[in-house]
């Protein structure tokens, strides 16, 4: 059935909201919840109607980036409710990477191929305040031409403390150093009684956007995000959406939007009953919804929507390349973080695995940078790189339950501490 049919006979509300993005007008707070809530016939219509959007947009060619995840400690001083990565020094689980091991880990990526790093870990105490900008230091005289990706703005926020410095003027300390994209995750929901519940003490709403629209106006392009399916209704989202865009509009800093489904296996707070109402993630019709709901909102404002493979498994992020998504994220070749919370879909995907899933939807592949430059187009398959080779990943690259264990790095821990 053509989308302008099923327009015709589902609820007129919702009918009118995709009217309106189609036609190139804006969202309202209410367009936005309306569309989150859609099912049977009118998700069928909102999700034609994004991968139209998609189509007109970016075309028909699906991106993915080589890169590697290197979270370098998982030694916090915060309990976020979510966060099963995290733990306090004194566990016995803990780890702490030197710079050697993190440049070594980087060198290692960029000879498979990686075009980036990314960054994050733990808010470690008794830091050095400048140790963010030595990482990024030592990782650029060794690699040059590597694209640092790296420290989300509660580590910007925490490292500033420490100097006892502005937030601007570390985050220039820190492009100076070489850095080269942020990640905009810390975000969860921008709401403060929602983050009140399920990270107290986590930066503000106010806090990170200002440390998002600092990096903007710094010529440091970032991520967007939202984390969901916990304790937020739809009006959550929407407002979230809304400032993401407002930011966007004005700074023009974001490259992407990702949304990222709540784990709740090893959450802390799924795990304790610790959040009155907190849901086991979204569903699949939430995930359906908010990545198309999100394409007819940001359209070419924010061109690339991200599908998560790591937090939406393979299948379900082909389905989302099918509701206004034109991005698969990265090869990661060490994801921790999402492993620990209990994601099930591995620590890497390997570029033939990626160009795979977009084919078999009759989609053309292209390996792009960080910022969206495409590297290569895949018109026809092309001969197997090494990272396409590796058949045992964490054999060839560890894993967060072998890092845990490594003596060598917990003599690190014990020298920090």
């Amino acid at each position: 059935m053509a989308l302008e049919n099923i327009l015709k006979i589902i609820d007129p509300v919702k009918a009118s909201a995709i009217e309106k993005a189609l036609d190139g007008r804006d969202l309202t707070e209410k367009d936005i919840v309306e569309l989150l809530r859609s099912g049977g016939l009118e998700l069928t219509a909102l999700t034609m109607a994004a991968d139209l959007l998609r189509k007109r947009i970016v075309g028909d060619i699906v991106t993915y980036v080589v890169n590697r995840n290197i979270n370098f400690t998982n030694i916090c001083v915060m309990g976020c409710g979510f966060c099963a990565f995290s733990k306090d020094f004194r566990s016995e689980e803990v780890y702490f990477l030197p710079i050697s091991e993190i440049v070594r880990r980087a060198e290692e990526a960029w000879r498979y191929g990686a075009t980036e790093v990314c960054i994050q870990a733990g808010l470690p105490p008794r830091i050095d305040p400048y140790h963010y900008v030595h990482i990024v230091e030592a990782i650029k005289r060794k690699i040059p031409q590597i694209h640092i990706h790296a420290f989300s703005p509660v580590e910007v926020v925490y490292g500033a403390n420490l100097a006892g410095v502005s937030v601007e003027e570390y985050l220039k300390t820190l492009k100076e150093a070489g850095l080269d994209s942020l990640p905009g995750t810390a975000a969860e929901i921008l709401d403060d009684e929602i983050r009140a519940k399920i990270s107290p003490g986590r930066i503000s709403v106010e806090t990170w956007v200002n440390v998002i629209t600092t990096a903007h106006k710094l010529g440091i392009p970032t991520t967007s995000t939202i984390m969901y399916g916990h304790v937020e209704n739809e009006h959550h989202i929407a407002k979230h959406l809304l400032l993401l865009q407002r930011i966007q509009r004005e700074t023009n800093g974001f490259t992407e939007f990702i949304p990222l489904s709540f784990i709740h296996r090893e959450a802390p707070m799924w795990k304790y009953n610790l959040v009155p109402g907190l849901r086991p993630g979204p569903t699949w019709r939430e995930v359906i919804a908010l990545h198309a709901a999100a394409r007819l909102l940001f359209r070419e404002e924010i061109p690339n929507i991200q599908a998560s493979w790591v937090k939406e498994g393979a299948k379900m992020a082909q389905q989302l390349l099918e509701a206004g998504c034109n991005d698969l994220g990265g090869t990661l070749m060490n994801e921790s973080i999402s492993t620990t919370a209990g994601a099930t879909s591995g620590q890497l995907m390997r570029p033939r695995e990626l160009r795979n899933i977009i084919r078999s939807i009759r989609r053309i592949p292209a390996q792009r940078t960080t910022l969206y430059k495409i590297i290569k187009t895949y018109y026809n398959e092309e001969d197997e790189t090494e990272l396409d080779k590796i058949e045992n990943p964490e054999e060839q690259f560890g894993s967060y339950w072998q890092l845990v264990k490594d003596p060598r790095f917990k003599r690190y821990v014990r020298q920090k501490n």
